[in-house]
């Protein structure tokens, strides 16, 4: 169990800071954690949220203010800095090599990691004592994201954390193993840890947080106890407004034409990597303007159906129907040439380039319409007329710079320069994975009206949600 700091405050912020040039990401936070609380920070894409985060992390250096570790004002001047404080942190994005076993890429975390056997008892200790269910043998590549997750967790466990810090913990789990991170979270808090998540969802803060912050343009705008709040009370802290504009839509109502269809797949069927079956006898069409939704937990072949489409894995049986034409094997080139975008599952690893700008990620496979007649020189005035005008299209509230790497953007305002590239160009069919993983209320509203929009003019969409 972990020992209280006195008044139970295990960690603080006064007026922290941080500026990016011109950017305020964080201005003047105050904050406070305390031991045995679950406290949830919200706020929409761009608030400063991950920013706060990493800065309490390590991962990040202020631009003012201080930090405080049990009262005392310390320098978290990197992640290992905050780990020796007690601090750890689970990205959205997991630090996980898939080839290598739990243990080793436990040991791999830590500074001074103990022989393989008392690691292996100790990550089987912590795993019987928190409800885990994790092998410390297994490979990481077999194991699902829900129990991805609880190796990152018996990472920071193992490395002596006492505030565990948790980025959208939820974005790439099902509703059932979301209820196995709360019940985590709930033994944790029972034990004496901090835990300290960022959500976009307000089931979820309902569900587990006892403390509220919200952020707003870098600033605290509200902090209040759980209690009492209901889901209007936490969407008015949330948006500044009354929550009547956020009720649920109506379903869409189709506009699909049935004498013809964009994609069709005919009893298809695919292995995966390692030659099990991925698909078996999949057959559906989709019309122009309809939208197919696709209901199913990770790692249950939904992933494969881009893939086919794509042609990036072969088909095994059947054949694919794309924009009138039946083939047994497309080729990326023959998806893109027919119309086809793609929202992928991983937005950050298989739909950017973190090293490259906004601008240079928002016109990814359509490089060649922007170079000139007269070489091999870009035109750079209309890379950036389309940039602005694709952003403009899907973002609701401030859009990240053009000249901002990829790389830096929190995982909801790279969700959006995914989505504003995809729909920029008007696809005839669109594959749709996760559409609002890491948005807030407003750009999660904007994301489906966008789509709607589009399906309204004629677009297909393959529409993939565990939600």
């Amino acid at each position: 169990m972990v020992t209280s700091a006195v008044s139970g405050v295990l960690l603080e912020t006064r007026g922290l800071s941080k500026h990016f040039g011109t950017l305020k990401a964080n201005d003047g936070i105050d904050l406070t954690i305390r031991a045995g609380q679950t406290h949830a920070i919200l706020g929409e894409n761009g608030a400063g949220k991950s920013t706060l985060m990493k800065l309490l992390y390590g991962y990040y250096q202020p631009t003012s203010g201080t930090v405080l570790v049990d009262g005392a004002e310390v320098t978290v001047e990197s992640p290992r800095k905050g780990r020796s404080l007690g601090i750890g942190m689970v990205f959205q994005n997991f630090n996980l090599i898939p080839a290598f076993r739990v243990w080793e890429n436990v040991a791999l975390f830590l500074d001074t990691p103990p022989p393989k056997d008392a690691l292996v008892s100790k990550i089987r200790q912590l795993s019987q004592e928190y409800g885990l269910g994790i092998d410390p043998l297994a490979l990481v590549r077999d194991l699902p994201m829900g129990d991805r997750q609880k190796v990152e967790i018996v990472k920071i466990l193992v490395a002596g954390a006492r505030v565990l810090i948790f980025d959208e913990p939820t974005s790439v789990l099902a509703p059932h193993e979301a209820e196995n991170l709360f019940v985590i979270f709930d033994r944790l808090r029972s034990e004496g840890y901090a835990v300290l998540f960022i959500s976009h969802k307000m089931a979820e803060v309902l569900r587990c947080a006892d403390w509220v912050t919200v952020l707003r343009k870098g600033r605290v705008a509200a902090s209040a106890p759980r209690q009492g709040l209901d889901r209007h009370g936490l969407v008015k802290l949330l948006v500044g407004q009354e929550t009547g504009e956020w009720e649920e839509v109506a379903p869409h109502a189709s506009s699909a034409r049935a004498e013809e269809s964009l994609l069709e797949f005919i009893n298809v069927g695919c292995a995966t990597d390692d030659g099990r079956v991925g698909l078996e006898a999949i057959s559906f069409q989709i019309a122009p303007g309809e939208i197919l939704g696709v209901a199913a937990v990770s790692g249950n072949g939904q992933e494969y159906l881009a893939d086919l489409v794509l042609g990036l894995r072969p088909l095994t049986t059947g054949t694919i129907g794309l924009a009138g034409h039946d083939t047994d094997r497309l080729s990326p080139r023959d998806a893109l040439a027919a119309g086809v975008a793609v929202l992928p599952e991983d937005p950050i690893r298989q739909g950017a380039i973190g090293g490259l700008t906004v601008r240079e990620n928002l016109i990814l496979g359509h490089q060649r319409d922007y170079w000139t007649a007269g070489g091999w020189h870009p035109n750079r005035a209309q890379v950036e007329a389309d940039a602005q005008a694709a952003l403009m299209g899907a973002f609701v509230q401030s859009a990240p710079r053009l000249d901002a790497r990829a790389g830096d953007l929190s995982g909801g305002n790279l969700q959006r320069v995914v989505i504003a590239r995809e729909l920029f160009r008007s696809p005839r069919i669109f594959l749709s994975y996760y559409l609002t993983r890491g948005l807030d209320l407003s750009n999660a509203r904007a994301a489906r009206d966008l789509v709607l929009a589009h399906a309204d003019r004629g677009m297909a969409v393959l529409f993939v949600s565990e939600d």
